[in-house]
Formats: structure tokens, sequence, C-alpha cells
């Protein structure tokens, strides 16, 4: 006689096929685990067209000065703070532009608070503590589709204007459903250890918040093709990777590079623009903002061709 289903959220479910895992040997629990991984990519390319629809609601809030506020708790909101927080390395965004808010507060990102996931109030108040409003992107990160928590957030900060956007792993509830615009569900089945969201769920959502951010960034002209022209050089490598993509795109050597990169005060972007049309950084500045701050749009030349040897 098969057990009966106690619950009817499938990241609580038990998995068929890791029922022995307990018995398995270090390779064969290395397989299973793998084999379950393998399932994750297409259940975030099922969600294609949601997860499009939100990178447009970010790019929208983002060029009319607004913000993307992830809200989770436990394992989903650290993706989110995680997400946020790689923003300004990254794309040489302000901190407030991408914010991960995690139920509890900063502290459990490394301790977990009790109950704090269960508090739909307190969602709620943090959307009016961080000033949410009218032209934000508030996406809720919920893996089992139902915490009270967030489910507070995305009500208050629907009230308070805002676009809402709810990632989850099973089919969320009418009460959740009801407080987001779009939902992007990349179900990926029971986990290898029932109910833990950290495993396919956890990566499930860690790959969705890497296309709304990096989406979102591209639309915005973050990039020069598939260079990174916003980073920001905060160290070492960094500051390498900053030389090499100029050296890359205009041909000139590592000094005359860093002289340049000197000029534009560190920013790629800038420097590329100064280069390609001969102009000083105000001029730069000035034709990126006429056009979006696109590089494509500024500078006529695509990035130099991708060898075949180095793009394999």
């Amino acid at each position: 006689m098969s057990t009966p289903t106690l619950d009817s959220r499938v990241t609580e479910r038990r998995n068929p096929r890791t029922v022995d895992i307990d018995l398995a040997s270090p390779l064969d629990i290395v397989d299973q685990i793998n084999a379950e991984d393998r399932l994750v990519a297409d259940a975030v390319a099922s969600q294609r067209e949601a997860i499009a629809t939100t990178i447009g609601h970010i790019e929208t809030a983002f060029r009319a000065g607004r913000r993307l506020l992830y809200i989770g708790a436990g394992t989903s909101g650290r993706l989110g703070v995680l997400d946020a927080s790689e923003c300004p390395p990254t794309f040489g965004t302000d901190p407030s532009m991408v914010v991960g808010i995690i139920a509890g507060g900063d502290r459990a990102l490394r301790t977990p608070i009790e109950g704090a996931e269960d508090d739909p109030v307190a969602g709620a108040a943090e959307m009016d503590a961080r000033d949410v409003t009218h032209g934000d992107v508030v996406v809720g990160i919920a893996a089992s589709g139902t915490t009270p928590y967030v489910r507070g957030a995305l009500a208050r900060a629907r009230e308070l204007g805002a676009t809402t956007a709810l990632i989850a792993c099973t089919e969320p509830p009418a009460a959740m459903r009801a407080v987001a615009d779009v939902y992007m569900l990349p179900i990926v089945g029971p986990e290898v250890l029932t109910g833990s969201t950290r495993l396919k769920a956890g990566t499930a959502t860690k790959l969705v918040c890497n296309l709304l951010t990096t989406g979102a960034m591209i639309r915005i002209g973050k990039s020069y093709g598939n260079l990174m022209v916003d980073l920001r050089a905060t160290n070492v490598k960094l500051q390498d990777r900053a030389e090499r993509i100029v050296m890359e795109v205009t041909g000139i050597s590592r000094d005359d590079a860093r002289a340049l990169l000197v000029a534009a005060d560190g920013r790629v972007k800038r420097a590329l623009v100064m280069h390609a049309l001969s102009v000083d950084a105000a001029t730069a500045d000035a034709r990126l903002a006429a056009e979006g701050g696109v590089i494509r749009r500024v500078v006529p030349n695509a990035p130099p061709a991708v060898a075949a040897e180095h793009a394999s």
C-alpha cells in the first residue's frame, strides 16, 4: 500500500527515486543528487515567458530610477540577498538599486530566526520601512509557495503601488497568487531529502535570480556584447579585468588602457566611448545618457569577434 500524500506542496513530498539513499555509497549519493539536479534547468526554462516579463518590469523600474527588492525567509531569503549583493561589483550599481531582504534581518543570514517566516505583518512592515512605492518591483521568494512573511510583503507592496512577482517551486495557493502580478514557478519535483529546499529548489531559485538581474542589467546597457563594461574595479582581479576589456576592445597596450581608465575615473564603459569617439569623459557620458546607457547605440562597432579556439 502506498503512503498517502500528507502535504499538497511538491516541495514537501517524498522522492520515490531516493528512498534508499541512506544506504548509498558516496559515489551513488553523488549520482542520485546529480540526476535530480539535471531536472532543474528544464524546470526554469519552462518559466521563460514569466521570467522575461519580470525582466521587462525590472528594466522599466531601473530606467525610472526605482528598485528591485527581493524578499524571502530562510534559504529563499539568503538567495535573494546573495543576488542583490553581487550586483554592485558585477554591474557597478548603487547598493540601493537591488535590495535583498530576509525574514529576521541580517542575523538570519547565518543564524535561523525561529518563526520569522510565519509573520505576514513583519513582511508588510518591511515594505513600509523600505519606502516601497509605485515603480518599484518586489520579488517574493518562497520555495514552498506559502510563506506568510512573503505573502504579507507582497500584499503590502501591491497596496503601495509596486509591481509584485513570486518565485516558487510548487503551485502557490490562491492567497499567494492574489498578491503577485507575475508567477515564476520552476517546479523541480520532490527533493532528494524530503523538504530540503536548499537543494533543487534552491538551485532553481538561484538560476531565476541570475536571469532577472543579469537580464535587466543587460537591457539597461551594463554590457557591450557579452563584456561587463560597468563592473566596479574594487579589487586586483576586477582591475585586471577592466584593463583587459579595454585592451581587447580597443587594441591598445595595457599601459595605455590603464591610463585611459584613469582618465575615465575607472569606468570601463566611459573609457570605451572616449576612445572610440575621441572625446572627453563629460562628452562620453552625455552621449551614453542620450542613448539610454547602451554602448552599442553610441559606438558604431561591435566588440571584436571571439576566436573559435577561445569559444570552446
